[in-house]
């Protein structure tokens, strides 16, 4: 296993350490993770009336039309005025539903005025047929602006059944890019200039483009914010679900260190100190994160049209099975306290010469160890309830 810590981070904690206390490490620590959650995402999502704009909202946010809380839809303009729904799963990344600009008296530049275009990080427009010239002149306006844009065209799984009853020799993948190609090529004779267009049905996102709309997110939007991009959106993939292992991954040696330095186990047997909240805590979130949680897989139960006690069935971790608690965490603490004790010994060594304490080192490597066990557990019951979603899995 690589070393969890980079050199400059070894360097500020064991600094801070040695010449102040404890303290002030925690107080680094802490910083990290205020800076992390300080983080806000803000997605400005316009269209026409009954082009979809509400459902990709709800849907973006893992959140079914008739689920509380979801952006009202309909095939009339049930938006009128600038609303935020935040993600459920991370509160700071807030997708914004905004009216279409048909609906308001504004032109395209008092529009982007009206709605408070500086708060949003980027814009997607959404249509279910051509692009309009209101969509257009808006997406002008936001370059303007230097603001990035996308068009997203919807409903693409009823263009695709339209066009299947209609052509003797249906071929989805060239119906798929003759589609594409028409509103990239409406849009360049409009003035926009090399607009990137994603087909996308809202009841099935791991279809058609919207695994390419969030890579191209994640490689446009900066370090930070693409992290917490990642970690909200649903399971779309296998891949995203290892990506957001990974993301989760790379905060625990923060937790980690937190935990060696500010708080014990209250279980007796453990020579370690660990603080048990700051485990629920984390675990609680590795949890919602791959939509293990209840809510979440009764969304995807009723999407994907598959019993929900057969998504339970695949799952093998007691830490996806049951809400996480105290007790729940006590429990599996306990389960093996000959492993974990041989593991604690074992792995702290390794971190003796990084913190220069025996005590904090070995605290160190039980919460790192078990925080690493546990993600792993969970993100392969994510990688399996995903697959039984889909009929991947017999």
């Amino acid at each position: 296993m690589d070393d969890p810590f980079d050199d400059e981070q070894i360097k500020e904690i064991r600094e801070a350490l040695a010449s102040e206390g404890s303290a002030s490490a925690v107080a680094k620590i802490q910083e990290y993770f205020d800076r992390q959650d300080s983080i806000q995402l803000n997605i400005g999502i316009t269209g026409d009336s009954g082009s979809g704009k509400s459902t990709f909202v709800n849907a973006f946010r893992g959140v079914d039309n008739r689920d509380d809380g979801a952006a009202p839809t309909g095939c009339v303009e049930t938006t009128m005025e600038v609303t935020p729904y935040p993600n459920p799963k991370i509160p700071s990344v807030i997708l914004w539903d905004l009216p279409g600009i048909g609906t308001t008296n504004f032109p395209a530049d008092k529009y982007l005025q009206h709605v408070g275009f500086e708060r949003f990080d980027f814009f997607i427009i959404v249509s279910s047929d051509r692009f309009t010239e209101n969509d257009v002149k808006l997406a002008l306006e936001i370059q303007k602006m230097k603001k990035k844009f996308y068009f997203v065209r919807s409903k693409i799984d009823d263009n695709l059944r339209n066009e299947k009853r209609s052509q003797r020799e249906f071929n989805r993948e060239r119906t798929l890019q003759k589609i594409r190609d028409n509103c990239i090529q409406g849009l360049v004779k409009q003035g926009v200039e090399s607009p990137q267009v994603f087909l996308v049905s809202s009841f099935d996102l791991h279809l058609y483009d919207f695994p390419l709309l969030q890579q191209t997110l994640e490689r446009e939007l900066r370090t930070h914010k693409k992290t917490i991009l990642l970690l909200a959106i649903p399971n779309i993939s296998l891949e995203v679900i290892s990506k957001k292992k990974e993301a989760l991954q790379a905060t625990i040696k923060y937790t980690a260190t937190l935990s060696s330095l500010i708080a014990s186990v209250p279980i007796p047997g453990l020579s370690c100190a660990a603080d048990l909240t700051m485990l629920v805590d984390n675990i609680s979130k590795y949890q919602v994160t791959f939509g293990l949680d209840s809510v979440s897989l009764q969304n995807l139960a009723r999407s994907a049209d598959v019993p929900l006690d057969d998504l339970r069935a695949v799952m093998t971790s007691p830490l996806s099975l049951n809400e996480i608690s105290t007790d729940l965490i006590i429990r599996e603490l306990c389960s093996s306290p000959n492993n974990i004790a041989i593991m604690i010994a074992e792995e702290g060594l390794r971190y003796i010469p990084l913190f220069g304490i025996p005590e904090l080192a070995l605290s160190f490597a039980f919460t790192y160890k078990f925080l690493n066990t546990s993600l792993n557990m969970l993100a392969e019951d994510a990688q399996k309830v995903f697959e039984k979603a889909l009929g991947l899995m017999l």
